[in-house]
Order: C-alpha cells, then structure tokens, then sequence
C-alpha cells in the first residue's frame, strides 16, 4: 500500500471526518437512502453556486453567453476538467450525460464494414447495449454478446473477453463498463484494453459510475474512446458528463451529424449541439473544488468500499442471503448487490426493506447472474446507517 493509499484508508474510517461532510448536504426526511447510484447529490454551497449562476444566467441573458461564455469561459471549464482529469483539453467535450457520450460514440464510429462483428456483455448498460444493436441495422454488423460466468473473479472477467476475441476474429468494436451498474462489478479494464488492442479491436469505455469512485488515470486505461458522468460521484448539478476521444484517435469518430462548425480535428463537433445547461457547467469550478478537499477519488472510493465492507462482512454468510459481488478490492468499490435467495421476487423485497424497515434501495435485471437489489451508499451515509441495513437485511432472509 502507498503512501497515499494509507492515508485514504485511514480517512475512510474517519466518522468525525465524514459527519463533518455530510454536514454540508441538505437531506430530505425520511427512509435511509442506500440509492446513491442514481444521481449525486449536491453541497449545500454547490447548490447555492448553481442558484447563483441560474439566477445571473436569466438576467444577463445572451448577453453574456454570446460575449464571454461561448468565447472564453466554457474553455476555461474545459481547461479545469482536463486538468482534473490529466489529459490534454483538446481530448475532451463537455455532453448531457454518460449516455449521451456514448451513444454519439458508437454512432458516429467510422470503423465498421457489412459483416464486421460488435460485442456487449449482460453487465453494460441497456442505451449502450441498444446503441451496440441499433448498428446491426444502420452498419450491417453482427452483434456477439458474452454472458459473464457467475462468481466472477478477475481471471474469468479477462478470459472472457480473451475467449471471445480468439472466437469471434471479425470483431472490430466492443462496449465495455468499468463499473457495472447492475451488480457493481469492476471490469479489469486494462488488462481487457491491451487483450483487445492486440486484436486491433476498439474499445468504448463506459465509466458512468467510475468518476469521483474509482482512483484511475485515464490515459493508462488503455483505452481512446469513453464516456463519463459528473452527475454521479463528482456532485455537479445533473445534464452533465463528458465525452473522452484520444487526438491521434479523433478521425475514427465523424462529426455529429455532419457537424461543420468546428475543424475536423476539434472534438466539439463530435458531439450533440444544442443550448447546454450553462448554470450548471459554471457551477463546475465549485465541484472540482469539493473534489479535490475532499481527496478527490481515492478517498471518495475509499470511504464508499470501506462501508460496503461493513455490511457486506455481517451477511455475506447469512443463510437466505447470496451477496453477489465478489470481494476482490480489484472488482469493487460502493457498489454492491445482492439477492434473497428464499424470496423470488426481489423487487418485492425491496419494497419490504422500505416499508418493514426504513430502508430504500433498488432491484436491478438483466445480468447473467439474475435479479438483484443494489444496494448503494454515499457521502452523506454513516456506519449507524449501515448497521441499521444490516438489522433490515437479516431480518428478511
């Protein structure tokens, strides 16, 4: 363990530390909220900078937008976020979402041929999964679909891919989730990258979930094409992400519809135009503040696996309770699921938790390993609020 590491481990287990954080949120009354997965929520003092920026944005009208936002100050916002994110600003462009990203990803990918073949797997998120299908009929490719074995370990997660590669030699473009959004699996993304490579097969990275949780350097994923939130773990106000295109890579993806306003080496016109959320991309500059006061992904990560830990050490040997993701600190961080297995219908068992309980989470489908409820924690959660889960958990299974 670094330096560094140990220093976020320790402060993951400081209670004072993160009572202090979660003293800067406003919390609505009511069930204890194990649903962060959804959106993020905001600071009190990020809200109040969106207010703010809303309420000039209404005054000052195109005034502003026209003079200073589209010439100087939307750069410089793109600026911040390359810097956070150590990779050149020209790499990056500003979008709605992850989703959005990635669907003018794969949408406007130039590489495909009739006959060339495409591969998702059960675990990446139902928009890019359809994206992936929708080029079946606009590409004339054939979609492969890999179904991850249940336990997962991080040597079959690699296998699976290599497996596929080796069987599948038309394969040109792949979707891949760094975190899944349905169990909470992480994907060894690099070792995935470099298998894939070898194979000249592009990789769509999908990091919806991985921002603000998970402690990585873009550049040394391995990969040149990925869509990211800053709606999740960053805490911007919501209607932002951000889309992520290597520049030696850039003429892979065409212009957005044909876009001509900028030159075709510039990554804006590779994305969706449209009036943006303005107030809310001026508000970035507070985020990217918090984030890094607070230590910035390694110890946003490390607080959200440490109160995973704690639940998940008091059931994983629960008769009546299958917890399934693996414990492998490489494949996981906040994000955990689980099913009842004397139960049939987990979305039943949710709504028990909530109503028996006090206790909100949701019931996720579609993973090869089947129903399940996700179980999320956040910032502002406490190790009293994970105690609480795990009295709700035992009492149901």
């Amino acid at each position: 363990m670094t330096p560094a590491q140990s220093v976020a481990q320790h402060r993951a287990q400081d209670e004072a530390f993160w009572r202090d954080i979660a003293r800067q949120y406003d919390v609505e009354p009511g069930p204890i909220n194990f649903e962060h997965g959804y959106f993020g929520r905001m600071t009190r003092e990020v809200l109040r900078t969106y207010e703010q920026h809303l309420a000039y944005v209404n005054r000052s009208n195109s005034v502003y937008v026209r003079q200073r936002f589209d010439t100087e100050d939307s750069e410089t916002l793109r600026a911040d976020l390359a810097q956070l994110l150590d990779v050149p600003s020209r790499e990056i462009a500003l979008t709605r979402c992850a989703s959005e990203s990635l669907q003018t990803l794969i949408r406007n990918y130039n590489g495909l041929q009739p006959g060339d073949q495409v591969l998702i797997s059960d675990l990446d998120y139902n928009s890019v999964q359809t994206a992936i299908r929708w080029l079946v009929k606009h590409r004339g490719v054939e979609v492969i679909e890999i179904r991850h074995a249940h336990p997962a370990s991080y040597e079959s997660l690699v296998n699976a891919y290599r497996d596929a590669f080796a069987n599948h030699p038309r394969l040109k473009l792949m979707a891949l989730t760094h975190m899944t959004h349905r169990t909470g699996l992480v994907m060894p993304v690099e070792p995935i990258a470099a298998l894939a490579k070898a194979q000249n097969i592009d990789v769509i990275l999908d990091g919806a979930h991985a921002l603000g949780q998970l402690d990585f350097k873009l550049d040394e994923l391995g990969v040149a094409f990925a869509g990211f939130n800053l709606q999740k773990w960053m805490g911007a106000p919501l209607s932002l992400g951000f889309i992520y295109v290597k520049q030696e890579r850039l003429s892979a993806i065409d212009p957005d519809m044909g876009d001509e306003r900028y030159a075709v080496d510039d990554i804006l016109g590779r994305v969706p135009y449209g009036t943006p959320n303005i107030p809310a991309l001026l508000t970035l500059t507070k985020v990217f503040e918090e984030h890094r006061a607070i230590g910035g992904s390694a110890v946003k990560g490390a607080r959200l696996a440490y109160l995973r830990d704690l639940w998940v050490r008091e059931v994983r040997d629960v008769p009546g309770i299958e917890v399934l993701t693996p414990d492998d600190p490489r494949l996981y961080c906040g994000i955990t699921s689980l099913r009842f297995t004397r139960h049939q219908d987990q979305s039943l068992m949710t709504q028990r938790l909530l109503d028996e309980h006090g206790v909100f989470v949701v019931a996720r489908t579609g993973s090869a390993c089947g129903p399940c409820i996700r179980i999320t924690p956040g910032f502002v959660t406490s190790a009293d609020d994970v105690a609480k889960l795990v009295v709700a958990l035992r009492a149901l299974a």
